[in-house]
């Protein structure tokens, strides 16, 4: 059996843990805040495992693997496997048109078909259905990926003792950058509001030319919406056109969100590579799991994967990115 420390408590480090334990490795997790909470970028995710959606700007990978997220997280987590709804306003049909070109796996609907999904909506006599698609909770599949790791004798623990750290696999997000100096931030705001006279019970996407919107049902008349996606490292701050944006938006969804009551507002950046996709880099007792950037949930588990290949079978994945200087 060998002996493992992941750092970082996220999303990617909390699977690349529970790959390896699974696989019969030792394994200590460690993260200067401790269990995952509102510093951590993966607590503000939209949670959607949407890969034929994300495949409409995203590269084949993420459509791929992407697909195999959805029994990965079922076998730890609660996963809401209602497909995902995507309409658009009669004056951006031509953005509906598109979204289809880029994308595979839907159905189309018109207004009986979409009244009969999502009753809550009103006013689109056009969408996409994908029903494969299905979504979870971040934060409670956070809770759940950590509860699952203790069964297993996996330890959550602040910094480590110095001399307790061998061999290693660094999920630490952009704050990586001290090694990984390709890694940019993008920065995403978004909302959890309560609006319980809407009972919306899958993951709608509205077609925007600007500021395509999300929203993801939480239960009991929560909802998260989402996000923006802006080529800025400030993470202090959202917005006041993000705000009236998104908030604009899911009005335009069901003029009831209007009343809504917003419960948080959230603002971080997600680590990513040039081309958006992860890698897995090795260098010396050290292995390198990053750049999820807005894929956190979706490619997540194949991370974890290649992670758990390469430190246990010496086996590469295409996300391994060795040669790299």
């Amino acid at each position: 059996m060998s002996d493992w420390s992941v750092i970082g408590a996220g999303v990617a480090g909390l699977a690349v843990a529970t790959e390896l334990a699974r696989r019969g490795a030792s394994v200590t997790v460690y993260d200067k805040d401790g269990l995952p909470g509102a510093h951590a970028c993966s607590w503000w995710a939209g949670g959607m495992l949407a890969p034929w959606c994300e495949f409409e700007n995203a590269e084949e990978p993420v459509l791929r693997l992407g697909q195999k997220a959805i029994e990965w997280w079922a076998d730890k987590t609660e996963v809401h496997r209602c497909g995902t709804l995507v309409v658009a306003a009669k004056r951006d049909l031509p953005d509906l048109r598109r979204f289809a070109r880029r994308t595979e796996g839907f159905q189309d609907v018109q207004t009986e078909e979409i009244a009969y999904l999502e009753p809550d909506l009103h006013g689109f006599a056009k969408g996409l259905h994908f029903r494969q698609e299905a979504h979870l909770n971040p934060r409670k599949a956070l809770h759940d990926l950590c509860r699952g790791l203790q069964e297993m004798g996996v330890d959550i623990r602040h910094q480590p003792a110095p001399g307790d750290l061998g061999n290693t696999v660094d999920c630490r997000g952009l704050a990586a950058r001290d090694v990984l100096t390709d890694l940019r931030g993008v920065k995403g705001e978004m909302l959890v509001i309560r609006c319980p006279d809407v009972g919306l019970t899958r993951p709608v996407r509205l077609l925007h030319p600007r500021l395509p919107l999300y929203v993801v049902p939480r239960g009991d008349g929560v909802y998260m919406l989402g996000a923006t996606m802006i080529e800025s490292e400030d993470r202090t701050r959202i917005t006041a056109r993000s705000l009236l944006e998104m908030l604009s938006a899911a009005y335009a969804l069901n003029p009831a969100f209007g009343e809504a009551e917003v419960l948080e507002i959230g603002v971080d950046l997600r680590p990513a590579f040039a081309d958006n996709l992860p890698r897995i880099r090795r260098r010396g007792r050290v292995i390198y799991a990053n750049g999820l950037y807005r894929h956190g949930y979706l490619l997540a588990p194949a991370l974890a994967e290649g992670v758990a290949d390469l430190a246990l079978e010496n086996t590469h994945s295409e996300m391994v990115d060795e040669d790299h200087t």
